[in-house]
């Protein structure tokens, strides 16, 4: 066949293909510079940083803060607020952050029995006391009273005050409290209900004080 044959000739590329050739191309180069770059500015000269390093913190103390009958021994900085030191670093959430200038009572806790604003107190103060979040009253199959007659009674709507209330309320079932709605509202008066609920938060607590 000859060389004039335009059969014997390669095909010529099409522009599709030169694109997509040359892309890919102008890719592997961009990556090849890209990543060695990236890994030296992630882990350094000596390589990719490990994975699973403790973060360092200045000037940390230790403490050990007993929470709901566990002992956790932790490095704090001892600014931390007892309330941050539950939800961050410990991860029980249950406690709420609201104001974060003890006003609303959504951090409310119990530290020896007694309720205590996690928000105005240090963790360092605790260290060693037993302390109570609402995680440690009871669980879904087996309730604290309390949680149960807040269910029942419908003592919540949107639910973030809810923690910081019931802790409220089980420490008040120990305090000097008159039998009529009026004590139990002065009592519950540190913590605020932005939704308004609290008809059925006093008829809550006034139904686990009947049957006590």
């Amino acid at each position: 066949m000859s060389d004039d044959d335009p059969k014997s000739l390669p095909p010529s590329p099409t522009r599709r293909k030169f694109l997509l050739t040359s892309g890919s191309s102008v890719a592997a180069s961009l990556v090849a510079a890209y990543v060695p770059a990236l890994a030296k500015d992630v882990g350094g000269e000596s390589g990719p940083a490990p994975t699973n390093a403790a973060p360092i913190i200045e000037g940390a103390v230790p403490i050990t803060l007993r929470i709901n009958g566990m002992d956790h021994s932790l490095r704090i900085d001892p600014r931390t607020t007892l309330l941050d030191c539950i939800r961050e670093t410990v991860a029980l959430t249950g406690t709420k952050k609201g104001c974060d200038h003890g006003q609303c009572g959504a951090c409310t806790v119990h530290v020896n029995g007694k309720r205590v604003l996690s928000c105005l107190n240090l963790a360092l103060m605790h260290d060693g006391e037993e302390v109570t979040t609402v995680e440690g009253l009871g669980t879904p199959d087996a309730m604290h009273p309390m949680q149960a007659s807040f269910l029942a009674c419908d003592a919540y709507q949107c639910g973030y005050c809810t923690s910081g209330q019931i802790m409220s309320a089980v420490a008040l079932l120990k305090e000097p409290c008159g039998s009529d709605d009026a004590s139990v509202k002065e009592l519950m008066s540190g913590n605020i209900c932005r939704c308004g609920a609290y008809g059925n938060i006093v008829a809550a607590i006034q139904q686990v004080r009947k049957n006590a």
